[in-house]
């Protein structure tokens, strides 16, 4: 081997193995929203959880949900074209750091997200701490639930849980696995409400047919993010954190919540709303 050619080896050698990803060349050529622009399409990582994403069982197009329709309205901003990719809660970050996916909505911006992601500053929209009671069961506030007489299923060690023992610790609460435990002992008829914060709660109520989603007062509610690519160039995560913010400000985000709630078979006066501002 030639004094040339091991030198050639041992500087590609040096060279970190991230440079020689096809992604990692990709986002040299440009930040995420000159990628958009150029691709013509908005990637945009979807996984089946109403309200915010649904597949067409019939046809496999993501047609509905808060998700998609606020895709579909940013790639039309953008002057592209929305291109669903799927992905699952668990990947989703990986997804976007491995230039699958160009935006996840629904994703809260915790300390240990931000490390691997960018979140805009404004928030996508607001979700509550909710419960589905028993239609009978008189439920306006938290202190009403506060009764040893009052059965409340939650899963175990979740916020939920941990909330529901500061707070209602007075009630009978009854700790299960996971959220499907929770809501089957609801059904079941061995607890008189279940308490989680309110998405999953929608689909559960539409395929019981019965109980009341209520967000008892005071509200408690959290705010819901969109994670985007970190990195150097903060043009798309600009642009994201002012279509989030006009979205909010103008109801919109709102009003696609509800359309996708009568899609869905319920009654957007009877779900709790996306905007804190309107929670009473």
């Amino acid at each position: 081997m030639t004094r040339d050619r091991r030198s050639t080896l041992r500087a590609l050698a040096a060279v970190p193995l991230a440079l020689s990803l096809p992604g990692f060349a990709l986002a040299q050529a440009g930040g995420t929203l000159a990628q958009i622009k150029q691709r013509g399409s908005l990637r945009v990582g979807v996984t089946q959880a109403p309200p915010w994403y649904s597949k067409d069982p019939k046809s496999g197009e993501w047609s509905t949900g808060l998700g998609v329709s606020m895709g579909k309205s940013m790639a039309t901003a953008l002057g592209v074209k929305f291109e669903p990719v799927e992905v699952t809660w668990g990947t989703a970050i990986a997804a976007l750091q491995g230039n699958k996916i160009d935006i996840m909505y629904m994703l809260d911006a915790t300390p240990e997200r931000a490390q691997a992601v960018d979140f805009p500053q404004s928030p996508l929209l607001f979700y509550s701490l909710a419960v589905l009671a028993r239609d009978d069961l008189a439920v306006k506030t938290w202190a009403d639930l506060n009764q040893p007489t009052v059965r409340i299923a939650v899963p175990q060690a979740s916020s939920m849980d941990k909330f529901l023992s500061e707070n209602v610790a007075k009630a009978s609460i009854q700790r299960f696995p996971g959220n499907p435990e929770a809501i089957a002992a609801f059904q079941a008829g061995r607890a008189d409400a279940v308490c989680l914060f309110h998405p999953p709660l929608l689909a559960a109520r539409q395929r019981l047919g019965t109980g009341k989603i209520v967000v008892p007062t005071p509200a408690v509610s959290q705010p819901s993010s969109a994670a985007v690519r970190k990195e150097d160039d903060k043009a798309f995560v600009a642009w994201v954190d002012k279509a989030l913010a006009g979205h909010y400000q103008s109801g919109q985000t709102q009003k696609w919540y509800e359309e996708f709630l009568v899609g869905f078979g319920l009654d957007p006066k009877a779900a709790p709303p996306v905007m804190k501002e309107m929670i009473k």
